[in-house]
Parts: structure tokens; C-alpha cells; sequence
């Protein structure tokens, strides 16, 4: 992996230094009427396949492997072989365990520096790759290439099951779970399991308390990115979910979807019990506790318990009083 300073001098030499490698590739070939008489002395080493200079000759003989396919560097415990000695001193990380690149907020190590760029952009809320439809922003190039086939019009990957149609392999692979009931990450502390690797990360914020991404505003944190977006838009006055029926906007998709009953009269929740039917699963639930009996919610003052929350920041005033 060459630094950027490694890279103008390899790449773009200075009588030439504004144009692409593909570009500077016409020099070389007297497809241009720009001639370079700085290269032959900083570049002295050619490869006699695409005429690409190099300073080092040590740095042709790896470039070489491109083309020859060669793979010299064979990791000791799986074989697994690599054109170049630094991608195996990466790969071997995995092996050993180490992680020597550190974030420097929420102490995350990692094999490559590059992993850990992309991570610190999560903290940083920073998202460099921009489509350039909607203008939406992701942190890495990936999660936009996917996002874009939304706009494409491209569902590339069907599942056997449903026919539902995604636009990237891992989320099939997701939702596949769904259907076989495969739940294969657990949590070392309770034994819940989830579908993906994400959701157990974000799980065991709860033991942990780990709250990595704080407000840049009022510096209220939280467990997870989605999370803080969604309360940045507090501060900001988003809306970007719109009901279609009545135009009124919501910060969160849930409350849009959620909202839209009231139009459809959908009650999809019903107790197994009584079947009194609810539009939200947060209704259903405080429902469930008059058949139960549960009243999880304590006043520190009395002892009072209470089904609801509502219901106890309410009691809560008559102390206040």
C-alpha cells in the first residue's frame, strides 16, 4: 500500500504532475504532444509490460506480480498466498489476534489503518461518499453502490422463499434467517441470539454501557449511529418521513409507519388473551400487563409501581408538590 507522497512520485512525475496514470501512460507511448525528460532519470526502473517507471527496483520486481500472477508471500498458518510482503503482514493479524491500529474514542483495534479510517468516520458522523441523486451520504463506497441500485431500479438478489427482492447479497443473506429461524450471533453475557453480527454488537452496549456516539450539539450519547441521528433531527427540525395521506412529517420511518394506521384503520397487534387488537406493539405490550399483573415501573419515593411509564411520571409530581 503506497502513502500519497509515495504516489505523486511513483505516478506523476513532475513535468506531468496534473494528469492521470492512465493518462500519463500516452506519454509514454508518444501519444501526446507533452514529453516527459524528468522520468527517465527519476524513474530509471521500467516494467517492459505497461512501461510503468519506478524509482526503486525493488518496487518493479513487486509490481511484476501483477502481471505474472506470482504470489510469493504465503501466510505460515493457512497458506494462503499475497503478491505483496505488507498484505501478508495484514492478514497475518488475523491469526494472532492483534489489532494495532486503536480508535482513539471507543478503543476498537484493528488489523489495517484503513479499517480503522472508515470506523473513526462513524464518530465523526463524517460521509464522504455522496449519491448523487438524493444526496444522501454514506461512510463507505459499498453501502452508496448499494444504496444507488435503489434509485436504479435494481433488486439484484431474490429470495427462494418469498420472491422478495434486495439490492445487496448481505441483506438476502439476512433474510434468509428469517425464514430458517437462523440466529447464529449470541451474546456471551445473556444468550440472546440475532440475525446479524450489528445487532449483537449494538446488544451488548446494554451490559457494557457504551454510548460512542455523542450529539455534537448537547453532547447527549448513545449505543448506536442510528440512534443519534435520529435524535440530531431534534435539533435540526427534520422531518424527512411525510405521510402521503396527510403530509404531516416525522423524524423516525417507525413513527410514519405507525401513523399511516390511523388512515388504514390497521390494528395488527392483538392480545392472546382477550384479542383486543392495538396499531402499536408499545400498546400491546403495556395491554399484556393488566393480564399479567406486572407493573414494571417503581417511583423511588414510595415504592408505588405503576404498567406504564406515563403513569409514574405522573404519580412522580405529587412528591414535587
Amino acid at each position: 500500500m503506497f502513502l500519497l507522497s509515495e504516489y505523486i512520485l511513483i505516478f506523476l512525475p513532475l513535468c506531468f504532475y496534473q494528469v492521470t496514470l492512465n493518462e500519463h501512460h500516452h506519454v509514454q507511448s508518444a501519444q501526446c504532444r507533452y514529453s516527459c525528460d524528468i522520468r527517465g532519470r527519476e524513474h530509471p526502473y521500467s516494467c517492459e509490460v505497461c512501461n510503468m517507471g519506478f524509482r526503486r527496483k525493488s518496487s518493479l520486481t513487486k509490481h511484476q506480480h501483477v502481471h505474472s500472477g506470482e504470489r510469493p508471500y504465503a501466510c505460515a498458518v493457512c497458506k494462503m498466498a499475497f503478491s505483496q510482503k505488507g498484505s501478508l503482514i495484514a492478514h497475518q493479524f488475523i491469526h494472532s489476534g492483534e489489532r494495532p491500529y486503536i480508535c482513539d474514542l471507543c478503543n476498537k483495534g484493528f488489523c489495517e489503518k484503513s479499517s480503522l479510517t472508515k470506523h473513526q468516520r462513524l464518530h465523526s458522523s463524517e460521509r464522504p461518499h455522496i449519491c448523487d441523486v438524493c444526496n444522501k451520504g454514506f461512510s463507505r463506497s459499498r453501502n452508496l453502490v448499494a444504496h444507488q441500485r435503489i434509485h436504479r431500479g435494481e433488486q439484484r438478489y431474490t429470495c427462494d422463499v418469498c420472491n422478495k427482492k434486495l439490492n445487496a447479497k448481505n441483506h438476502l443473506v439476512a433474510h434468509i434467517r428469517i425464514h430458517i429461524g437462523e440466529r447464529p450471533y449470541t451474546c456471551d453475557m445473556c444468550n440472546k441470539a440475532f440475525l446479524e453480527k450489528i445487532h449483537l454488537i449494538r446488544h451488548t452496549r446494554i451490559h457494557s454501557g457504551e454510548r460512542p456516539y455523542a450529539c455534537d450539539v448537547c453532547s447527549k450519547a448513545f449505543s448506536d449511529q442510528s440512534s443519534l441521528i435520529k435524535h440530531q433531527r431534534v435539533h435540526s427540525g427534520e422531518l424527512p418521513y411525510v405521510c402521503a395521506v396527510c403530509n404531516k412529517g416525522f423524524s423516525q420511518r417507525g413513527n410514519l409507519i405507525s401513523h399511516r394506521r390511523v388512515h388504514s384503520g390497521e390494528r395488527p397487534y392483538a392480545c392472546e388473551i382477550c384479542n383486543k387488537t392495538f396499531s402499536q406493539q408499545g400498546s400491546l405490550t403495556s395491554h399484556q400487563r393488566i393480564h399479567s399483573g406486572e407493573r414494571p415501573y417503581t417511583c423511588a419515593s414510595c415504592n408505588k409501581s405503576f404498567t406504564q411509564k406515563t403513569a409514574l411520571i405522573r404519580h412522580q409530581n405529587i412528591h414535587k408538590c
